[in-house]
């Protein structure tokens, strides 16, 4: 295991457990000297010269896209916040409710599109291959516009709305059918009056290989569940080449994703954060650009006057 694999880890069970943080002297020195730049000059230079880029995503990307986040004042579907919908423990209660639910969350991502930061970043992305650099998309979001904008490297850590998973045969699939069953036709609706479909269990979304027809869950990783360990293992691995890495549009609260830049700027690598406002992360990052992302991000990555265009 690397020292980027174990630090990474480490951090993530302190971070849970309330513990601190243990880091070497010369992390220590390179977090305590970080101050954040809102220098667009500075930081294309930076751009200009990077060769393995990191973008670290999350829910404020796409809120520019209208998508509801279920977090914060008025993060209700109905009567529930989604912390008490998305997990292990509701589906087994009541699976018909958590269906509605990610029914509704599907019909509404099918009405989005990418907005102007999903589309820099895949417009980034596919230049920079060209010239023999590489952008890799990390994402806490389920929402698909990154793959919608036409990236490409795209890591999914939180897993996406439009996979599901077998309960009985552990089949994941891509699914975009609309609605995803017959039963769930005109249900979801958000409003805090509306009941509960109570769909029977057989006719909620099943799996169609051949013999099974389990049920099927949302492939997307619910609270209390660990992150595929697969795809961790990528996202470590490109963490530790990446010489230039971006965190756009999240809070910095939500872990692991929350501890993968700052141990980026721990071993001098320069982090820029964009983002409406400051985060808990903020002052350990080389540039703070405060705004919409869709704003804020498409100069930064566009082509710089020293690029090769091939």
């Amino acid at each position: 295991m690397s020292l980027f694999q174990f630090t990474t880890r480490r951090l993530v069970f302190q971070a849970c457990c309330g513990l601190k943080t243990l880091f070497s002297k010369k992390q220590r020195f390179c977090l305590k000297m970080a101050r954040p730049s809102s220098n667009m000059a500075d930081f294309r230079e930076v751009f200009a010269k990077s060769k393995h880029i990191a973008i670290i995503t999350g829910a404020g990307v796409s809120a520019e896209s209208g998508v509801p986040t279920f977090r914060g004042a008025g993060g209700f579907w109905r009567k529930w916040p989604a912390q008490e919908l998305a997990t292990p423990e509701a589906f087994a209660r009541n699976p018909s409710r958590v269906w509605e639910f990610y029914h509704y969350r599907r019909e509404v991502m099918l009405s989005k599109k990418p907005n102007p930061a999903h589309i820099a970043i895949a417009e980034c992305e596919s230049r920079l291959s060209k010239q023999g650099r590489s952008v890799v998309v990390i994402t806490q979001n389920i929402d698909e516009l990154h793959r919608r904008a036409g990236t490409k490297h795209l890591l999914e850590i939180h897993g996406s709305l439009f996979k599901t998973r077998c309960t009985s045969c552990r089949n994941v699939t891509e699914n975009y059918k609309s609605p995803i069953c017959a039963a769930l036709a005109g249900k979801g609706a958000p409003g805090r009056e509306i009941e509960d479909a109570k769909i029977p269990v057989e006719d909620l979304p099943r799996c169609e290989e051949p013999g099974c027809n389990g049920l099927l869950r949302p492939h997307v990783v619910w609270f209390g569940e660990t992150l595929d360990s697969d795809i961790l293992t990528e996202v470590e691995r490109e963490l530790e080449i990446c010489d230039l890495c971006l965190v756009v549009g999240t809070s910095s609260v939500v872990y692991p994703a929350a501890c993968f830049a700052p141990q980026v700027s721990a071993r001098g690598v320069p982090v820029a954060e964009f983002n409406m406002q400051t985060t808990p992360a903020t002052e350990k990052f080389r540039f703070h650009f405060s705004g919409p992302c869709g704003t804020t991000l498409p100069p930064a990555l566009a082509c710089h006057e020293t690029e090769l265009i091939l």
